[in-house]
């Protein structure tokens, strides 16, 4: 019990760091989150699912994706790389990313509860800009 506390402070400790000004910033929680994803520019479509965002690295899917990437993250902002591959065949004619390796980069922010990035994938020859919305279920 009490090397699981030390973990978790220790945990804790890292997860704060002193920026420039002497404020602490709080980097992004590890944890599960659910993953909400819209589609732009009057483009139809969008998935949920979840996510697990762990130490600058983002794994998690859906019932017809998953996706991998990688973040960092500072004073309530951050950036990273994702790659979106299908995992079960779609069988919507809306599924913009279906039978395609996208990978992109994104910015965006983060508060304790959550985080959000736009980004803009190149799927075949088409560019699509997309929302994504993170809330955290479950933290580390």
């Amino acid at each position: 019990m009490h090397i699981a506390r030390s973990v978790q402070l220790v945990a804790d400790a890292l997860a704060k760091w002193i920026d420039a000004k002497g404020k602490t910033t709080i980097m992004i929680r590890n944890g599960l989150y659910s993953v909400t994803s819209k589609l732009l520019d009057g483009v139809k479509g969008g998935a949920t699912g979840v996510s697990v965002l762990r130490d600058g690295t983002m794994l998690g899917g859906g019932p017809i994706y998953y996706h991998v990437g990688s973040y960092v993250c500072s004073g309530g902002k951050w950036k990273g790389e994702l790659t979106v591959r299908e995992h079960t065949p779609a069988e919507i004619t809306e599924a913009w990313f279906a039978r395609h390796v996208v990978s992109m980069g994104f910015s965006g922010t983060y508060a304790d509860d959550g985080a959000e990035f736009d980004a803009t994938a190149l799927v075949g020859k088409r560019s699509i800009r997309f929302n994504v919305i993170f809330g955290l279920l479950a933290p580390d």
